[in-house]
């Protein structure tokens, strides 16, 4: 090879080092000068946390809409499942608080049949700049008191309106009728009747309204049922011998629970009163007593109207009446039943009813014996049926506790 050609060559060769040098010093520079890239984390730091301790549903989405993070009432409440939120509303929220950065809060009803529907709070924010926070409340609860405290106003009002009203109109009457002694008479009694029918349903909202504080007892005492039966068969002993209905009663003696005397009698006096209201004349009503584990059970027999089916899981109630017109006749409030259940609640008890139109019903108030209270021997079943129609040799007479042999023959 000659000189020259191995001298071009050469600078050839030293062309191609020289740009590959400088093509590296230029990368290398690059690379040096480049910003390491750090991948943005998808939920902000400590907002998981965060969301964990909240009582409320808290949800996090990204700009698809997809699931990032969700507490777990969140799933329980039916918001979400796997990455997608399930609530048609809350997801157009969502959408609106992320296309204009506003803050909304709404109310939202939760699924379709009136019984299981929820009401919830939704409350959707912007979380950055691409995630969306919502957090969401249940509200049905609260929703439901307001309800209930609302028709028991609107109950309250009407049911004082009728008395009121007709103690008005007799006042009238009797006005006008001062000149004749007999008329005057006559409204004089219908206005003590709608008195104490005021009095009683003055008395009985008063009664409810304390035993739905949820306060605990504030002396609870050792309260015997026998006593407990005997007041309430005696107090209803006059309305039970103007129908000709026998009161009898039965079952275990001797029998204790623990808590309030007052409140035991009234729920008891409560069912024997409404025993001998919804009575035909010269029927019977049973009242038996009995333990059962560490249970004593009160059970009120009658041979009444009965109640329908579709009625039974209505009766407890306040205000609610199964046949309205014969309320009215027989001066009930509606309140009574209430008063039971509540009473039952307050000491750790419970009341239970079998009833068939038209044959009868079986009230049975469950409440915890006495803790230091003996138990004398096995007791006798209570009869579940309601004894047959019987036209009783002395209707009025409040007949004592039978031996077994009498008992069997009341439930045949």
């Amino acid at each position: 090879m000659d000189p020259t050609t191995q001298a071009a060559l050469a600078a050839v060769i030293g062309a191609i080092v020289a740009g590959g040098s400088v093509l590296a010093w230029h990368i290398s520079d690059r690379q040096q000068s480049r910003l390491p890239h750090v991948d943005e984390p998808l939920v902000p730091p400590g907002v998981a946390a965060v969301l964990s301790v909240l009582r409320s549903s808290a949800v996090v989405v990204d700009a698809d809409d997809h699931v990032l993070k969700a507490s777990a009432p969140a799933y329980a409440l039916g918001l979400v499942r796997g990455n997608e939120v399930l609530v048609a509303d809350l997801t157009s929220l969502i959408r609106q608080v992320r296309r204009d950065g506003q803050i909304r809060e709404t109310e939202l009803h939760l699924g379709t049949d009136n019984a299981s529907s929820r009401t919830v709070i939704a409350r959707v924010a912007p979380l950055g700049s691409r995630l969306v926070l919502a957090l969401v409340e249940d509200r049905t609860r609260e929703r439901r008191v307001e309800a209930v405290r609302r028709d028991f106003v609107a109950n309250v009002s009407h049911e004082l309106k009728t008395p009121v009203g007709a103690i008005r109109l007799l006042a009238e009457a009797v006005t006008a009728a001062a000149d004749d002694p007999e008329a005057v008479e006559r409204f004089a009694s219908r206005m003590l009747t709608e008195s104490d029918r005021l009095t009683k349903l003055v008395q009985q909202i008063i009664e409810l309204s304390r035993l739905q504080g949820d306060d605990p007892l504030e002396a609870p005492v050792s309260v015997s049922l026998d006593d407990v039966v005997a007041a309430a068969v005696d107090t209803s002993t006059i309305d039970a011998g103007a129908k000709n209905i026998t009161l009898v009663t039965t079952g275990d003696n001797e029998l204790e629970v623990f808590g309030s005397l007052d409140q035991i009698s009234a729920a008891v006096s409560n069912l024997v009163a409404n025993a001998v209201a919804y009575s035909d004349a010269g029927s019977r009503v049973l009242v038996s007593t009995k333990s059962l584990g560490d249970t004593a059970q009160i059970s009120v027999v009658d041979q009444g109207i009965g109640i329908p089916a579709r009625e039974i899981d209505r009766i407890f109630e306040r205000f609610y009446r199964v046949d309205p017109a014969r309320h009215r006749s027989t001066g009930g409030t509606g309140l009574g039943l209430s008063i039971v259940k509540h009473v039952a609640a307050t000491h750790g008890g419970d009341v239970s009813v079998w009833s068939v139109e038209g044959q009868g019903s079986t009230f049975t108030l469950t409440l915890p014996l006495h803790p230091h209270h003996h138990q004398s021997g096995p007791s006798e079943p209570v009869a579940m049926l309601a004894p047959p129609r019987r036209t009783p040799e002395v209707p009025t007479k409040t007949t004592p506790r039978k031996t077994n042999t009498e008992q069997q023959e009341v439930r045949r």
